[in-house]
């Protein structure tokens, strides 16, 4: 099933805030309060959710666990995602600590890095190997998607060796523009660009 980005974005902040709701009583929820939760509006709710196949009842909403085995049934690959965490300074711990905390079908199941400190040791439970292995690594553990986490100044040539590992999406968190191959998935994340945005819309 082909999506929009955006609405497999929506997707998968519906599920999270939903999952909690499995826990509790109710087994319904409408859509202008799931709209309300994350700040959009019922129509667009109800769309992405049309997409799906999903609609819901007038007097009780959407149930709940149907809403989210959809979504997973949608969004994920049903054996999950071998994920590498390139770069596991300060910021890559952070992230790898993140994800291992989520309840995802994304699982981090190798780290890369230069520093000898790191590598041939678990790190947040984790083993973190040598880049000069990465390819190796890569196809031995059957892994698709990476997080880039590395200094600015090598994340290019980084994400390079990577293409030719077989890495077919990257998450990068660095400020650096990559130019990637027309097979490759890539989404990036600039905290100061995000943050520059934030005071743009708030400032006098």
């Amino acid at each position: 099933m082909k999506l929009p980005p955006r609405t497999v974005e929506r997707l998968s902040k519906y599920r999270r805030l939903l999952d909690k709701y499995t826990e509790m009583d109710e087994a319904h929820i409408f859509s202008h309060k799931l709209a309300s939760l994350l700040n959009l509006t019922p129509e667009q709710v109800r769309r992405d959710l049309m997409l799906i196949g999903l609609t819901g009842n007038h007097r009780r909403g959407y149930n709940i666990r149907a809403l989210v085995e959809r979504i997973g049934n949608t969004i994920d690959r049903k054996e999950g995602h071998h994920v590498a965490l390139v770069g596991i300074g300060n910021l890559g711990r952070a992230v790898l600590g993140f994800i291992r905390k989520a309840e995802s079908k994304m699982k981090v199941v190798a780290a890369f890095d230069i520093d000898a400190k790191k590598v041939n040791r678990f790190i947040a439970g984790v083993p973190c190997f040598e880049v000069a292995d990465m390819a190796g690594i890569i196809k031995r553990d059957n892994i698709h998607i990476a997080v880039l986490t590395v200094p600015p100044e090598v994340a290019a040539i980084t994400a390079e060796l990577l293409f030719q590992a077989g890495i077919k999406g990257i998450l990068n968190f660095t400020s650096v523009h990559l130019d990637v191959p027309p097979d490759i998935y890539l989404k990036d994340y600039d905290i100061i660009t995000s943050l520059e945005e934030i005071g743009f819309f708030i400032k006098e």
